[in-house]
């Protein structure tokens, strides 16, 4: 019968080739775990695809948030035999020069992982960007793990953390709240990490693989760092803003603003560009927005119509059965949805990160842009909640 489910990542836009690799460093909830996107070398012939979906708990975790648990999880893990694959080189050399890149930090939304948001994160990379995906740890994602530590007779055993569920009797915003704080400084952790990694720093990535961090050694561009992150993550990335001023600016898919107490926004003093979706976004959450950039930073605002609040993800290029369980799909083509995200996202960044050079994909698409995109805040699209 074939598999029931695949994932079509369209290959990338950008100038150059893209490889990525996991990076997990630390034992135990207070390290490092990321999954790197960065422009690499053309080696066609050597290139090993990774899997989109890294292990089956994965799966199982984004179905069991859906409600699918015991059996049907373990059914719909049993469908992902030939999983999907990224169209990426896994492990590939990072491209050589003595430039150094700029860097992006990007947190992922509820109930997902740090692989999901693969075609955005991929389109940066391909653009000159180094793309960190950070899996959180707060119980958050739909699954995740860390090691234990070692004491040198006994080996460091995998610790899965599950999707943390809201218990009766508990108050939403203060899970989320705590949550988001947590999530914002694994971002700013991540940055920090890295820094080392640039410095010459000796550090050990528990996964091992072949790619080698010393690679990135006085390679990235800590002038010019930007934080992004979609829903949970969108609120994550503008809490990260205050929590280090090392992020010159953000970009923000359709922000979950519930998490956020009232006292943050006046703190959010940088340029920012949020993508809104047509209808996940409500009234009381843009009053919110406004809220943010008192003293006059660049807050820009748009919203994609014909978009839903996952077409920001890679859940727009699922086909089969599993799609149908996970998502539902907006009337945008979802290769469409993408272009007016990463061509959008480019300008902002390359604007507000001082770098040199242009983004063609912005004037090809500008006609279509002005169609389907509506800029300021239109409320009358929104809910009245």
């Amino acid at each position: 019968m074939g598999n029931v489910w695949s994932l079509r990542i369209p290959p990338t836009s950008g100038a150059h080739p893209v490889g990525c690799t996991d990076v997990l460093v630390g034992a135990g909830k207070e390290g490092c775990f990321f999954r790197l996107f960065y422009p690499c070398t053309a080696s066609a012939a050597q290139k090993t695809h990774p899997p989109w979906c890294p292990r089956p708990e994965y799966l199982a975790g984004l179905i069991g948030v859906g409600g699918w648990k015991g059996r049907a999880a373990q059914a719909g893990v049993s469908f992902t035999l030939g999983s999907p694959q990224i169209p990426v080189t896994w492990n590939g050399k990072l491209l050589p020069g003595t430039d150094r890149k700029p860097l992006v930090i990007f947190s992922h939304g509820l109930s997902t992982f740090r692989a999901l948001y693969s075609s955005l994160c991929m389109e940066l990379a391909s653009n000159g960007f180094l793309v960190a995906s950070v899996e959180h740890r707060d119980g958050s994602a739909c699954a995740t793990y860390h090691f234990s530590e070692g004491d040198g007779s006994i080996s460091p055993q995998e610790i899965w953390i599950p999707y943390k569920n809201l218990q009766p009797g508990m108050k939403e915003f203060y899970l989320r709240n705590y949550q988001v704080h947590q999530r914002a400084t694994e971002c700013v952790r991540t940055v920090r990490l890295l820094q080392d990694v640039d410095a010459g720093q000796r550090v050990s990535n528990i996964l091992d693989l072949s790619f080698s961090l010393d690679t990135l050694k006085d390679r990235i561009d800590f002038n010019r760092v930007a934080v992004m992150g979609h829903s949970f993550g969108g609120a994550t990335a503008l809490l990260s803003l205050v929590k280090d001023n090392i992020f010159r600016c953000a970009v923000v898919l359709d922000a979950w603003m519930f998490p956020l107490e009232d006292t943050c926004y006046r703190n959010i003093q940088k340029p920012i560009l949020l993508i809104n979706t047509e209808s996940f976004q409500t009234r009381q959450s843009i009053e919110k927005i406004k809220r943010m950039n008192s003293e006059g930073a660049d807050l820009q605002y748009m919203t994609v119509n014909g978009c839903k609040h996952h077409s920001q993800s890679d859940f727009v290029f699922l086909t089969g059965y599993l799609t149908k369980i996970l998502v539902s799909q907006g009337k945008m083509d979802p290769h469409h949805c993408l272009k007016i995200h990463v061509a959008s996202s480019l300008d902002f960044l390359r604007k507000h990160l001082d770098l040199p050079t242009s983004v063609p994909n912005l004037e090809d698409l500008r006609e279509v842009i002005q169609a389907q995109v509506i800029y300021g805040f239109p409320l009358t699209n929104y809910s009245k909640l």
